[in-house]
C-alpha cells in the first residue's frame, strides 16, 4: 500500500508483534509473546478489554487437562480426539484439530505457570453430542474467582457483564452463586454463601460502580489484562485498524487511527488479528446466511469485522463453513427511544420443569433442554415448514416465581411493567394467551396437556426432555421425577418470544496450524496471523461442548506466539551466520 504523507510513521518504535483486539486470543497471544520476550504492540479499539469473551460464561474446552485429572476426573486425550473425529470426520488439511488437541493443555499449563491465569475444573459439565468419546466432566474449566480491586483504577478498563445478567444493577454470580441465592432459606450453607457475596457487594459499591468479585468470563478478561500489566505490555486503547502494511508479499505493519491520528505500525515478525471476527457487519453477515433471514448477534456492538476486510484485503481467503455461526436463543428487551438490547437463555429458565417452547401453530419442536445452540438449530429447521421464528416459551407463574424467566427474576410477582413494555404477553387463560401470540389456541392446550402428562410420568415421548445427561444437568435435581419436565396449571400464564442470535462465527480466515493466514492457493501469508473468531473454528460449524470458542482462541494464541519466535531465532541464526561468513 502508498502511505500518505498525513500518516505518522512511527519508525523508532518498531515491535516484534502487533496484535490487534484485546480478547481473550489477542491478549493471550501479546502476553505468551511477552513472556518469550518479544516485543508486543497491542491494539484495542475501544477503551475497554475483553470483547464478548467479557460477557462470556469465560469456559475452555480441553480434553484431558491435568487440573481435572489432579482431583480424579477421567478424560483423555485420545477420548477427546474420538470425539471430535466422530462428529467432524478426517483432520482438516492443515493439522489445526490435532494441532489444538496436542497443544491445549500444555498452553494453559504454560499460562498458570507464568502468570495470574488460573483455570479450575467445572466438574460435571457435559458434552453437548452423544458420540463416541463423548465426557461427562474433566473437559470443561473454567476461570477463578478474581478480586478486581487488584487492578486499582484499572478495574474500569473491564469490559462489564451484561447488564441483565448482574443482580442488584452491578453484582456477578456464577452458576454455585445463582443456585445458593435462589435457594438462600432451604439450608444455612446456601444462605451463608449468599450473605457472603451480597455483603462484599455491598462493600464494593461504596468505591466502585459495579462489583469487583469477577467471576466468569469477567475474571478470564481480569486475569488476562492483569497479567498483561505483570509483564509490562501496554494496551494502545482507542486504537482501530484501518489497513494492513505489504512489502513484497509479506505483512509488515499495520496503519491505525489512534484517537483520530492516523498511524503506521512497523512489525519485524507480524500482524496478530484477533477483532473478534465478522461480527456486525453486514456484507459479511449476508453473505454467509443463504435463507435471507435477518437476526440479532451477541457480539460486541463495537466488533464491525475490521480485521477479516483487512486481511481480505492483503489478500486472505474465508474458511466457510456450511454452519456459519454459533447460537444462542435470545429474548429482545425493549428500551427506550425503540432501540432494545438482548437476554441469552442459557440455563437459567429454558431448560427447567415447567417450561415449553411452540412455534407459530402453537406446538412443540424441540427438546427445550437442548444446548443453546442446538436449541436453535431447531428452530431454524422448524422455520421451513411452520414458522418458529420467534418461537415463544410458556411457562405459569409457579414456574417464574420459581425460576424466573428472562430478564424477570425469581420470586417476581408483580408483572405489569414487563408486559406494558412489550417484554411479555400474560393471560388468566391458554386460550386467552395463545390470541394474544397469535397461535391456534387448541393447538396450545394440546401441547400444555401433553407436557403436562409427561410431567407426572417423566417421560417426554416426543422430544425426550430430560433423557440425556446434559438435560438433566441443566434442570432442577430436586424436581421428580424428571428435573426438566414440569407441570404448566397455575394461571396466570406467560408468553415470551424467542429469537435465534449469534455469538461467533464459525467461518473465518484460513490459516495454518500455527495461526498463519491463507491465501486463496493455500499459500501462507508470511507476516499475518489470526486467531479467535477471525481464525476460522477448528470446529467446522459443529459445537461439541462448552468452551469451544475461547479455547481455541487461547490455544492458538499461545501458538502464534511460539511460532513467532521461532521466526525471530531463525532470524537472528541467519543474521549471525550471514555476518560470521562476511568477517572472514
Amino acid at each position: 500500500m502508498v502511505v500518505n504523507r498525513s500518516v505518522q510513521t512511527e519508525k523508532k518504535d518498531v515491535s516484534d508483534l502487533i496484535v490487534i483486539g484485546a480478547g481473550a486470543g489477542g491478549m493471550t497471544t501479546a502476553l505468551v509473546a511477552a513472556l518469550q520476550g518479544l516485543s508486543v504492540t497491542l491494539c484495542e479499539a475501544t477503551e475497554q478489554v475483553g470483547g464478548t469473551t467479557a460477557t462470556s460464561a469465560g469456559t475452555i474446552w480441553i480434553p484431558g487437562n491435568h487440573q481435572s485429572k489432579e482431583i480424579g476426573l477421567d478424560d483423555s486425550l485420545e477420548n477427546g480426539r474420538v470425539y471430535l473425529d466422530a462428529i467432524l470426520g478426517k483432520e482438516d488439511p492443515h493439522g489445526r484439530r490435532s494441532a489444538y488437541l496436542g497443544t491445549a493443555d500444555e498452553a494453559i499449563a504454560f499460562l498458570e505457570s507464568r502468570s495470574e491465569i488460573k483455570f479450575v475444573p467445572a466438574g460435571i459439565h457435559p458434552d453437548y453430542l452423544q458420540f463416541p468419546g463423548a465426557a461427562v466432566s474433566g473437559r470443561a474449566l473454567g476461570p477463578a474467582e478474581f478480586d478486581g480491586r487488584r487492578l486499582g483504577s484499572e478495574f474500569r478498563r473491564i469490559r462489564p457483564p451484561l447488564q441483565d445478567l448482574m443482580i442488584l444493577g452491578g453484582m456477578m454470580a456464577g452458576k454455585a452463586d445463582v443456585k445458593a441465592l435462589i435457594g438462600r432459606y432451604r439450608n444455612w450453607n446456601n444462605f451463608f454463601h449468599s450473605a457472603k457475596i451480597l455483603a462484599r457487594y455491598g462493600q464494593d459499591r461504596l468505591s466502585y460502580r459495579r462489583g469487583t468479585r469477577l467471576v466468569l468470563g469477567n475474571a478470564l478478561i481480569a486475569r488476562l489484562y492483569y497479567s498483561l500489566r505483570q509483564a509490562g505490555v501496554i494496551v494502545r486503547f482507542n486504537t482501530e485498524l484501518c489497513d494492513l502494511v505489504r512489502d513484497r508479499g509479506r505483512v509488515t505493519g499495520a496503519l491505525v487511527n489512534e484517537g483520530g491520528t492516523r498511524l503506521l505500525l512497523h512489525t519485524r515478525l507480524g500482524v496478530v488479528l484477533a477483532t473478534g471476527g465478522i461480527g456486525h457487519n453486514r456484507t459479511l453477515r449476508s453473505s454467509l446466511w443463504s435463507n435471507n433471514a435477518s437476526f440479532p448477534s451477541l457480539a460486541f456492538e463495537r466488533n464491525r469485522g475490521d480485521g477479516i476486510v483487512a486481511a481480505q484485503r492483503a489478500g486472505a481467503v474465508l474458511d466457510r463453513h456450511k454452519d456459519s455461526f454459533f447460537w444462542q436463543p435470545v429474548s429482545r428487551i425493549p428500551e427506550k427511544g425503540g432501540s432494545e438490547r438482548l437476554f441469552p437463555h442459557l440455563y437459567l429458565d429454558r431448560t427447567k420443569p415447567g417450561i415449553i417452547a411452540v412455534d407459530g401453530t402453537g406446538n412443540r419442536f424441540a427438546n427445550e433442554a437442548a444446548s443453546y445452540h442446538h436449541f436453535v438449530e431447531a428452530m431454524w429447521a422448524r422455520n421451513g415448514s411452520d414458522n418458529a421464528i420467534p418461537c415463544y416459551f410458556i411457562c405459569d407463574s409457579l414456574f417464574v416465581r420459581s425460576y424466573g424467566l428472562g430478564i424477570i427474576a425469581p420470586g417476581t410477582r408483580f408483572f405489569q411493567r414487563y408486559e406494558e413494555s412489550g417484554y411479555i404477553k400474560t393471560d388468566p387463560t391458554l386460550a386467552g394467551l395463545a390470541k394474544k401470540i397469535g397461535v391456534e389456541p387448541q393447538s396450545l392446550l394440546l401441547s400444555v396437556k401433553k407436557n403436562n402428562q409427561y410431567a407426572l410420568t417423566g417421560h417426554d415421548a416426543d422430544f425426550g426432555q430430560g433423557s440425556t445427561l446434559l438435560n438433566t444437568f441443566n434442570g432442577d435435581p430436586g424436581h421428580k421425577p424428571n428435573p426438566c419436565l414440569g407441570q404448566i396449571s397455575a394461571p396466570p400464564f406467560f408468553a415470551l418470544a424467542i429469537w435465534p442470535a449469534d455469538a461467533a462465527s464459525s467461518t473465518g480466515l484460513a490459516t495454518d496450524a500455527d495461526g498463519v493466514v491463507l491465501d486463496e492457493n493455500g499459500s501462507r501469508i508470511c507476516g499475518l496471523y489470526a486467531c479467535g473468531n477471525d481464525m476460522a473454528s477448528i470446529m467446522n460449524g459443529a459445537y461439541p461442548g462448552p468452551g469451544i470458542t475461547i479455547g481455541p482462541a487461547m490455544v492458538f494464541g499461545y501458538r502464534i506466539a511460539l511460532h513467532a519466535k521461532r521466526m525471530l531465532s531463525r532470524s537472528q541464526e541467519h543474521l549471525a551466520m550471514r555476518n560470521f561468513h562476511e568477517s572472514k
